[in-house]
């Protein structure tokens, strides 16, 4: 059997394999059919062949491109069962980014950038060393992309969902990396690839990229949950007067955002709205606003009031700055290193269009995301252990937002320390967005994560009620 015949058969196992995988973002209850895009050998011995390949995977509801490495293996790998793909006669298929022996091929294409174009483009920057000799690690944590740790060096992210054009994550961290920014993990290099769609139209799309690893860094998240969790266990003390405090945290976090956004503002596209394109925003919210009501039939009641805060900025003739923003910034994507804060994962909000993610947006769209993270981690507690029926819960309920709130005004104070502009000066347009955010959490958790929507839902009822 040759290598192409090899291929064709692994992908056949595929339309009964992708629906399994939680980076697939298809409809599972749907007929699929599965194209090759894209196919490149990157190893071929006896007892690995490597095959990095891009799939076009159809459904009825439209195409997908989908990045599927496949390692074929002459003999059963007892540590890769967890990732068996199916077996053909020319051995066992495995999806190849957990097979360490494959991992570490694909690293080394680094060393030779130009071998595999038009297919693929190997980037690396000047004066960088990539650990082609350390073994790789699958980390977990991540539902739409594989990210791989080489030591204690570098990661590599593959972007599994393959979307036509630069991606963000790669786009602003070659640009900050460029600018010396050391508030962002450096990018070390990136892989482009090239298919043909089903039209034979020739589409060009970023797959990979390798930045530093912080592998000593506390991630935003845990370390504002245990702040919180400290609250909870310390009676009736203040959020300032328990010695888990994040306040300070906060504020530095704040600072670190600002000087990253100044540095995205000198090297990337800015702009401004004015009255039309203020009207134009309050539009998009209003729509979906329209479109979380057919979701989250809880949002009635309150709709009115919320539509209040986006119609405010019909009334703002601007100029309002814009420029490229994080997109998706939460405590998640902050990470405290000895050295401060930096933040991680330009990519955006993977539902959101691609070109939607490229966009101008007002920097306070970004601090609106972080207040309700804040607010996530006060309140997440509420709902894993206090519960309404807890005697303790109307207590716990007003010192998570006594949290929220504290740590959202360090966070601000600290942007403003940084920036000299203080995003609360602005406060229609951060409300906007902030209640944008809120109905789209409801949304979210509606669909994934029902137990989860009191959250979104209590953020919603303050947020009308203070129109």
């Amino acid at each position: 059997m040759t290598s192409d015949d090899d291929l064709r058969a692994a992908v056949e196992l595929l339309p009964g394999w992708l629906p399994r995988q939680y980076w697939f973002a298809g409809d599972t209850s749907a007929g699929l059919q599965v194209r090759v895009a894209s196919a490149t050998l990157l190893a071929d011995g006896d007892d690995l062949r490597l095959w990095h390949v891009l799939i076009e995977a159809t459904q009825p509801t439209g195409s997908d491109i989908y990045q599927v490495p496949l390692s074929i293996r002459r003999w059963p790998v007892d540590r890769l069962d967890h990732v068996h793909v199916g077996h053909v006669d020319a051995g066992h298929v495995y999806d190849a980014l957990h097979d360490k022996d494959a991992t570490a091929i694909l690293l080394r294409c680094f060393h030779d950038p130009d071998r595999y174009r038009p297919a693929l483009h190997f980037h690396v920057g000047d004066d960088v060393e990539l650990p082609v000799d350390e073994p790789s690690l699958m980390l977990s944590g991540e539902h739409r992309n594989a990210n791989l740790a080489y030591g204690d060096t570098a990661l590599l992210k593959v972007f599994r969902h393959v979307v036509p054009g630069l991606n963000p994550d790669v786009e602003i961290h070659r640009a900050l990396t460029d600018a010396g920014c050391d508030l962002v993990a450096p990018l070390f290099g990136w892989i482009d690839g090239s298919w043909t769609d089903s039209t034979g139209r020739v589409e060009e799309a970023s797959l990979a990229m390798v930045r530093e690893f912080l592998t000593t860094a506390s991630d935003g998240w845990a370390l504002a949950t245990a702040s919180v969790r400290d609250l909870y266990a310390e009676g009736d003390l203040h959020a300032d007067e328990v010695g888990g405090d994040f306040a300070a945290e906060a504020y530095r976090l704040g600072m670190a955002t600002a000087r990253v956004h100044e540095t995205m503002a000198e090297v990337l596209p800015t702009g401004t709205l004015g009255a039309d394109g203020l009207a134009g925003t309050a539009e998009a919210m209003n729509q979906r606003l329209d479109t979380a009501l057919g979701v989250v039939p809880e949002l009635e009641p309150f709709a009115a009031e919320l539509r209040k805060h986006y119609d405010v900025l019909r009334e703002n003739t601007g100029p309002v700055a814009v420029q490229r923003i994080h997109g998706s910034l939460h405590l998640g994507q902050a990470l405290r290193t000895v050295l401060g804060w930096k933040l991680i994962d330009f990519e955006g909000d993977a539902g959101v269009p691609a070109d939607e993610r490229r966009a101008l947006y007002s920097p306070l769209r970004d601090i609106a995301h972080m207040m309700r993270s804040f607010d996530y981690a006060a309140q997440h507690l509420l709902v894993t252990d206090h519960p309404p029926e807890d005697p303790t819960h109307d207590q716990i309920a007003y010192r998570a937002g006594e949290w929220a709130q504290r740590n959202g005004e360090a966070f601000c104070a600290g942007y403003a320390a940084a920036s000299q502009t203080d995003p609360r000066a602005d406060a229609d347009l951060l409300r906007a967005y902030e209640t944008d955010q809120a109905v789209h959490e409801a949304m979210y958790e509606a669909r994934y994560r029902p137990s989860w929507l009191p959250i979104p839902l209590a953020a919603i009822e303050r947020l009308a009620e203070s129109t």
